[in-house]
């Protein structure tokens, strides 16, 4: 033979040892992998609403209102101040009224309808420039046991009737039992909340002027109930 064949000495595993070169290595195959239009679709469209969720959020985000907010406790009839009132900048539902900050100082001066507390949002039906008490009535203070508070929550505005019971323990022998009981009418400026203990609320109700002195009175006895008038006053 004119040429000697090189041999390639192999260890015991059967691995070519270390200074001797093999014969060449095939590389793996790889299989590529088989896309389906279907998942790809659905990938662009999930992209695509992606992309249409945030920028909706952006828009949300970047549409805020200055509106007026409520910095401390305002009672009932108090005239509202610069000190009670804040600023805010918020992303606001159409649904809800609220006073903007520009109109800050046309609420300024006028008086809480109703309690307002710290953090809430002011609205327009929250202030008013009338006096709650107006010329030619008194407001009668009574106390409401726990037992006599009706379930519907008592709001300014509201109207209401003063009745007259008799004491307990006793009749009224001048009137027949099935005369129709004194009453009075009347309107909620404020209910306070109940007392600790006790949970009395107390109710300031605004009546004519020469019904005050008589519901007083009956307060006084105790012989005085409190009930809802409908809304027309009936």
């Amino acid at each position: 033979m004119s040429k000697t064949q090189e041999r390639v000495d192999t260890a015991p595993n059967g691995l070519p040892q270390q200074g001797r070169l093999a014969g060449p290595v095939t590389p793996p195959r790889v299989s590529a992998r088989r896309r389906r239009p279907g998942v790809i679709a659905l990938s662009l469209a999930l992209i695509a609403a992606g992309g249409t969720g945030v920028a909706v959020l952006l828009l949300q985000v970047g549409n805020r209102t200055d509106v007026v907010t409520v910095v401390r406790d305002v009672q009932v009839g108090q005239v509202l101040t610069e000190d009670d009132l804040g600023k805010a900048s918020l992303a606001l539902d159409p649904a809800v009224k609220a006073v903007r900050a520009d109109d800050l100082k046309s609420v300024v001066g006028k008086r809480a309808a109703v309690e307002l507390k710290p953090g809430s949002l002011l609205s327009p039906s929250q202030v008013t420039k009338d006096n709650l008490v107006k010329a030619g009535e008194q407001l009668v203070p009574i106390g409401l046991e726990p037992k006599q508070i009706p379930a519907t929550a008592l709001v300014p505005g509201q109207k209401v009737k003063l009745v007259h019971v008799p004491a307990q323990g006793t009749t009224d022998t001048d009137k027949t039992s099935d005369a129709a009981p004194q009453t009075i009418n009347g309107r909620v400026v404020k209910a306070s909340g109940a007392a600790p203990g006790t949970g009395i609320v107390v109710v300031d109700v605004a009546t004519a002027a020469t019904d005050g002195p008589t519901a007083a009175a009956w307060e006084a006895a105790g012989t005085l109930r409190l009930v809802l008038a409908a809304p027309d006053g009936g």
